[in-house]
């Protein structure tokens, strides 16, 4: 009897530990599943009061941006370059295509081992304005030609699109001016006016230059940028930012930099807002305004870090006599204000663009 009744009690405490087990096995799923509920609804709350909308009447966008770009939509209605067909025949036609070449392929005629002239660095204008000039925030030629004749707040007096591409020449080409009158640069400004023919005097585009970034509160940083350039760029433009030469060993597939083949201080590259939204909606190789692969700080940095290196000197003494017209960036003085010209390479800028502002109106 006594062993009957032992084993009933075994039977009754291995049934009350099954049903315990029971339980807590049914109190961890529960809590599981609650847990994985809010996770999905805290996903959905966060996406849907993000404020990115779907894109509609814009060009689609791709995943797999780096963490913390930003992706953006190109209006329907944005400038678009000409398609070939639309080039005329006979000499105009000529002229169009010839002047395509030269933008593409610069250093062919006016490089070290130019068939024109060497006067020239050895890039390419299309380095500085990409496909030719076609690409939005790629510095196009859309609106180049509507634009002039205009003012030139650099050199104080009105300029011509000929005298536009000749200070290219001298400035981001490191080199000479070509003669303006002659078939070449002729033929660059029929290309250009065949790409921006639509395009009104006065008229605003969207995306025609590089784009400009917001601010940073703080200087861009040459050191953090190198961290950039070394993850980023080096593999198209070399450690030393040497470049990449073409097989013709006449040209650059991938352009320098920074050195002697590079452009001088006097190029608008060399003015940080300007290359750091070249960089942000440009670079590295495949990013574009839509889809960037770098952070606006990243962008600020890696501009700060080749802009920082040496490359060829341009006298500018006489460039910005009005000094109520000088770029905030243009890290060469005198200025209005009393800030230094490192503050006005690398920034911060705000403070600067706040203190000018300030002088223009007392002033006026």
């Amino acid at each position: 009897m006594k062993d009957q009744e032992e084993e009933k009690e075994l039977i009754r405490t291995v049934a009350r530990i099954s049903r315990y087990t029971i339980c807590i096995a049914l109190i961890a799923v529960a809590c599981i599943g609650i847990l994985i509920f809010s996770l999905v609804r805290n996903s959905q709350t966060v996406s849907n009061t993000s404020g990115v909308k779907p894109a509609t009447n814009t060009t689609s966008v791709v995943a797999g941006a780096s963490a913390g770009t930003a992706q953006h939509p190109i209006p329907a209605d944005a400038w678009k370059a000409p398609d070939d067909s639309t080039i005329p025949s006979g000499k105009t036609g000529d002229a169009i295509r010839y002047g395509r070449e030269l933008v593409a392929h610069t250093a062919r005629y006016f490089g070290p081992k130019g068939s024109v002239a060497t006067i020239s660095n050895g890039m390419n204008c299309q380095n500085c304005h990409l496909d030719a000039g076609r690409r939005l925030f790629g510095n196009s030629y859309a609106g180049f030609i509507s634009s002039y004749p205009k003012l030139s707040n650099r050199s104080g007096r009105v300029a011509q699109p000929a005298e536009r591409i000749a200070e290219c020449f001298e400035r981001s080409l490191a080199g000479k001016a070509p003669d303006t009158s002659g078939k070449e640069v002729q033929a660059m400004l029929a290309y250009m006016k065949w790409l921006g023919e639509k395009v009104k005097k006065g008229e605003k585009l969207f995306g025609s230059a590089t784009g400009k970034l917001p601010y940073m509160e703080s200087a861009a940083n040459p050191v953090k940028g190198r961290e950039v350039y070394l993850m980023k760029c080096q593999n198209c433009h070399g450690a030393n930012g040497e470049g990449v030469l073409a097989a013709d060993k006449s040209s650059y597939t991938y352009p320098p930099l920074w050195g002697k083949h590079s452009y001088n201080d006097g190029a608008g590259m060399y003015r940080l807002t300007n290359f750091a939204g070249f960089v942000k909606n440009n670079m590295p190789f495949g990013a574009t305004y839509q889809n960037p692969q770098l952070t606006d700080e990243e962008a600020w940095n890696v501009a700060a870090f080749v802009n920082s290196q040496p490359r060829p000197h341009k006298d500018q003494h006489r460039d910005w006599t009005n000094l109520n017209k000088k770029p905030i960036d243009f890290p060469f003085g005198p200025y209005i204000d009393s800030f230094s010209e490192k503050q006005h390479k690398f920034g911060p800028f705000k403070p600067i663009n706040d203190a000018q502002k300030a002088l223009t109106n007392i002033k006026s």
